[in-house]
């Protein structure tokens, strides 16, 4: 078994190495067929072994701990982080397919760099020094939303002191407490689900509360009662932009209670930062383009009044450092950092790029 696990081990390591060598964003296991790397957004089969059922589970249940092998055979779902090479963490989601076991893992950066290392303007490190209120990262899955966050997070960590508690499924970064003591609870091990864990993080005199991930309407209701209660709450969703990140909170909602949930989202609400991850120009590495909307007095009225369409001239004036996707995608084919046909094809609007 030693061997074995050994064995299994030396595997997953030459996996991450290869896939950071090759700037791959994920990992995909699948029985009966070689390791698939995503590289630079396209899913490429890798010149390896076709992975056997048997040594993929080995492999698999190497890196989970006794209790996550129990969760995964009850469930045949799993979702955990793995740590073996520094200045990386992994996010892994096992599976079943066709009676098989499978698995997908997210490789993410640590914190080598900074918020302009990644490509995002000053304006969302200003964010941070903010004491109460309700900050948005959206994006499709994999675009480096769970990246933006950490480095947020990690900023008020070296910069003022604060207590922070992250509710996380599962946790996904170790933080090491600098100015700031950070508590990091994982829903299911710590407690039993992100709106149980916010409840009593309200109780725990938090500063800081980050929420791994809004996803139904008893977290996202809790979000904003946690920002409406002057705490500063950073927390990630699914939604293609800023006004689609908008829609999707009231739309979780009953018609008689979205008036109501559009008044205190007006009033809660310090920005949305939406982020999109492109191939970069004549490399095997990805870039962000982003967007940045900071709701001002003209697009809280927007808010409540319903009249979300209208945002979108406010963003565009630049008023309160806030800029478009388009503007961003513009911004790097002048820098020469993406061609010009990869900006149109990720613009919502090509017809306001401005190349």
């Amino acid at each position: 078994m030693t061997n074995l696990s050994a064995l299994s081990r030396a595997r997953v390591l030459s996996y991450v190495e290869m896939a950071i060598r090759y700037n791959a964003s994920d990992i995909h296991l699948v029985s009966n067929h070689p390791p698939y790397f995503r590289i630079q957004g396209k899913l490429r089969p890798m010149e390896l072994p076709v992975m056997e059922p048997a040594a993929l589970r080995d492999l698999l249940y190497e890196m989970m701990t006794d209790r996550q092998r129990v969760v995964y055979e009850e469930t045949k779902e799993l979702d955990f982080s793995y740590f073996c090479i520094k200045d990386y963490f992994f996010r892994v989601n096992v599976h079943t397919e066709k009676g098989s076991i499978a698995a997908t893992i997210r490789i993410m950066p640590g914190l080598t760099r900074s918020l302009d290392d990644l490509g995002l303007p000053p304006a969302v490190k200003e964010l941070t020094k903010h004491l109460s209120g309700l900050i948005l990262i959206v994006g499709r899955a994999g675009t480096g939303k769970t990246t933006t966050l950490t480095h947020m997070v990690d900023l008020i960590n070296h910069e003022r002191q604060a207590k922070i508690i992250t509710i996380e499924d599962p946790i996904e970064f170790i933080y090491e407490s600098k100015k700031s003591l950070i508590i990091q609870r994982e829903v299911g091990t710590d407690t039993t689900s992100f709106a149980s864990g916010l409840k009593y993080a309200l109780r725990q005199d938090p500063d800081v509360v980050v929420i791994g991930e809004m996803r139904d309407l008893e977290s996202i209701s809790m979000a904003l009662t946690t920002a409406e209660t002057g705490h500063l709450v950073f927390t990630t969703l699914h939604a293609p932009d800023a006004l689609e990140a908008i829609n999707r909170i009231i739309d979780v909602y009953p018609g008689e209670k979205q008036n109501q949930i559009r008044v205190q989202l007006a009033e809660n609400l310090i920005a949305i930062i939406g982020q999109q991850l492109l191939p970069r120009r004549d490399t095997t590495e990805r870039i962000v383009a982003s967007e940045l909307m900071v709701p001002n007095l003209a697009i809280r009225n927007l808010i409540r009044r319903n009249v979300l369409s209208e945002i979108r001239s406010q963003m565009d004036s630049g008023r309160e450092n806030m800029y478009t996707i388009e503007q961003s995608l513009s911004s790097l084919v002048k820098r020469g950092l993406i061609y010009p046909e990869t900006a149109q094809s990720y613009a919502k609007f090509p017809n306001l790029l401005q190349l």
